[in-house]
């Protein structure tokens, strides 16, 4: 006589009673929205009240669905969603009709390059294989946008590998690029969930010109690294023009508002290879350590 098993669980799952709350019969006190399951109850879901709860929903849903697809890592880009390509940037070259539309179609037109350059470094990014348990490391992970987003995203589908696309709804159309893999493209309501979801699994991020969006992302995550709150990891600035031009590094530390020793948080990069080759380095060199103290 075998001993018996105990079922693993002994109420319904959601699912099951969700399925069967589709069957019950119709009445004035069935359709009150009182009656319906709260789970399943978007008016209420949707209360100011409940904030604390979509804030968690936030949370878990990329994170649980990142897990099931194995992603052990992402390599995240952060830039501007209206820089265009090369080719884009001859035409709204050639669309300016005012001297102010002309200089700003020059200034595009010359960051456009860092368009292939994202599109280079996802693309060696997304060669790296799984390690032995199946997990993904490096996985591109981009806002899901245009510009420097979809040119990370395009860089990963030359190399025949999937990638990460963390949308956000925004007042005006604000849809995922064509290169985001769909089962890996999330849509969130609130930017501060949408920013931890790019750093949770981050071991690497490319920051590439940018406006207000790019400045709050890669600010956040140099305060949070210079903190201790975040580990060390490979931060890589492309564009040392625009960043001169537009940030005064160097004056910060001369305000003593921070020390010399947290430029090096920054990495300068111009090509795809020097910005590879300085993640490759950056863990190889963890690696040493890791060995040494082991």
């Amino acid at each position: 006589m075998t001993d018996p098993v105990p079922p693993k669980r002994i109420f319904p799952d959601a699912a099951v009673d969700a399925e069967a709350a589709r069957h019950i019969p119709s009445s004035p006190q069935t359709e009150a929205p009182a009656y319906q399951l709260a789970f399943q109850d978007k008016e209420f879901l949707l209360r100011p009240d409940l904030r604390p709860v979509r804030f968690q929903l936030e949370l878990l849903k990329p994170e649980l669905l990142l897990d099931e697809q194995k992603i052990g890592s992402t390599f995240v880009f952060y830039g501007s969603a209206r820089v265009p390509e090369p080719a884009g940037a001859e035409a709204l070259m050639a669309a300016a009709r005012t001297d102010r539309q002309r200089r700003v179609a020059e200034r595009l037109k010359a960051k456009s390059h860092y368009y292939d350059v994202a599109r280079e470094l996802a693309r060696l990014a997304s060669t790296y294989d799984r390690d032995e348990e199946g997990q993904r490391h490096f996985v591109v992970c981009s806002g899901g946008g245009p510009s420097f987003m979809e040119a990370a995203n395009r860089g990963a589908c030359d190399a025949d590998a999937e990638s990460i696309g963390l949308n956000i709804v925004l007042p005006h159309e604000q849809l995922p690029n064509p290169y985001v893999t769909p089962s890996l493209s999330f849509q969130f309501h609130y930017f501060a969930l949408r920013k931890m979801h790019f750093l949770l699994r981050a071991r690497a991020v490319a920051v590439f010109p940018g406006g207000f969006g790019t400045f709050d992302e890669m600010f956040e995550l140099l305060t949070l690294v210079q903190t201790g709150k975040v580990r060390p990891l490979p931060i890589l600035l492309f564009g040392r023009e625009f960043w001169n031009r537009v940030v005064n590094f160097d004056a910060l530390v001369e305000e003593g508002v921070i020390s010399e020793r947290d430029l090096d948080l920054l990495t300068w990069c111009e090509s795809a290879e020097e910005g590879w080759g300085a993640v490759c380095d950056h863990y190889a060199a963890q690696d040493q350590e890791w060995r040494a103290a082991s």
